[in-house]
């Protein structure tokens, strides 16, 4: 058993222990004993040991700890609004036992709200939800450099080509190019504020084949200004655009003949595109960076806000708020563009289907703000489509354009995008 699932199991046993033992108990003392001689353990290698909680995944410093399996802490700490744990090198005993008291109280009192989990303890101890800043100080640094404004067309070619990029570097090398990410949304940023009021760049699919690129590309606008629209600050506003550009990543696996698919997919098929999510926290975890916040995104923007969705879960907890703008702004964009199972739906409809679901599939405040968002700037939304290519395509994109559909799309595959479609 490797240091830190050794940890991770005393730390589990140490917080069951303390709920059936009062204070002083010599059954306690023991529990608080190994587990914090096993954090010191962790230690001699790691001084500073980081864990996070990813659904129904464990992960330390930046790899999954596959080996745990389904560890039910993990879902019990997500649930009380604990998804990272991170330690400094010169925690003390009292401190770590004080910490274990806390992890208890809001693991056995579900009404303590998991907003009020993001505390900076002076202890050494960190614990909260997953992050919605840049977690370096380079990306901290190009977060808060003010914006310049945009006084030209953008053909948003340049960034389409980054994307492609990143997606083959993904694929062929499994590591992220957080940089290119990085310059798309800060040029997609600059693209969105024009002279006198925000402009909506985005892009009008013109292959099939391109629909991974500009939907990313769509996406990531759509995240930032509906985060403006809730007035949130620039850096969060950013951070969650690098989320709504990576929120699909997972696709890069997905074979091209499933992601175009006219028709209804196989059973085999839907769990291949429904596996996605997955993928894509997964590529991104083991990128080597850490975007614990793009990584959440990728694997939630399937979820609905009453359970439902894919990933399917073990238990309901709410998703992270990232998730919750990227999804309704990942159907928003995917229904709004004409794919080979389904033409697009006109604005309005879109709109008419945002506001029914906001009770069921969409946070109600957030899908409440996107639809008054895009009916206030709907006159600045600018639409292009991708320059010709030379020959060059992202990983999985062909150059060839696919045959039309021969019979019409199933009604249920524009019907249920939170189901069926493949957005």
């Amino acid at each position: 058993m490797s240091d830190p699932i050794r940890f991770l199991v005393s730390f589990g046993q140490a917080v069951s222990t303390m709920a059936l033992y009062n204070d002083g108990h010599p059954a306690r003392e023991r529990a608080v004993d190994r587990s914090y001689q096993c954090l010191r353990d962790l230690q001699k290698a790691d001084p500073h040991p980081r864990f996070s909680f990813l659904g129904e995944e464990t992960i330390y410093q930046d790899t999954s700890l596959r080996e745990i399996g389904d560890w039910e802490w993990a879902n019990r700490l997500a649930q009380a609004g604990i998804q990272r744990m991170e330690f400094d090198a010169d925690v003390t005993r009292q401190q770590y036992e004080e910490f274990l008291e806390e992890m208890m109280a809001r693991i056995t009192l579900s009404f303590i709200d998991s907003a009020e989990a993001r505390t900076n303890r002076p202890t050494g101890i960190k614990v909260g939800a997953l992050g919605i800043r840049g977690e370096n100080k380079q990306l901290q640094d190009a977060f808060e450099t003010p914006v310049p404004v945009a006084t030209i067309s953008y053909s948003l070619g340049e960034e389409a080509e980054s994307i492609q990029s990143m997606h083959r570097e993904v694929l062929e090398r499994g590591k992220l190019p957080l940089a290119e990410a990085e310059a798309v949304v800060r040029s997609l940023s600059m693209a969105m504020h024009g002279d006198q009021e925000m402009i909506l760049p985005l892009l009008q699919l013109r292959e099939f084949d391109e629909y991974t690129t500009t939907h990313s590309l769509n996406v990531s606008v759509l995240v930032m200004a509906l985060a403006e629209h809730l007035e949130l600050a620039q850096q969060d506003v950013r951070t969650f655009g690098i989320a709504g550009l990576l929120h699909d990543l997972g696709k890069v696996t997905i074979p091209t003949d499933i992601l175009n698919k006219p028709g209804k997919l196989t059973d085999e098929e839907r769990q291949v595109m429904q596996n996605h999510p997955v993928q894509g926290a997964k590529l991104i975890i083991e990128s080597g960076r850490r975007l614990d916040l793009a990584a959440a995104v990728a694997h939630e923007h399937h979820i609905m806000i009453n359970g439902h969705g894919y990933p399917t879960r073990h238990y309901h907890r709410p998703c992270h708020k990232a998730s919750n703008l990227v999804h309704v702004c990942d159907v928003y964009d995917a229904l709004r563009t004409k794919r080979p199972y389904r033409d697009s739906w006109e604005t309005e409809r879109v709109l008419g289907y945002i506001e029914e679901r906001a009770v069921t599939e969409f946070e109600p405040e957030i899908a409440r703000s996107f639809v008054q968002m895009i009916r206030k700037v709907e006159g600045g939304i600018q639409l292009s489509a991708l320059p010709a290519t030379n020959g060059t395509h992202p990983a999985g994109e062909s150059s060839a354009p696919p045959a039309p559909p021969s019979t019409p799309a199933p009604a249920d595959a524009a019907a249920r995008p939170g189901a069926d479609k493949k957005p």
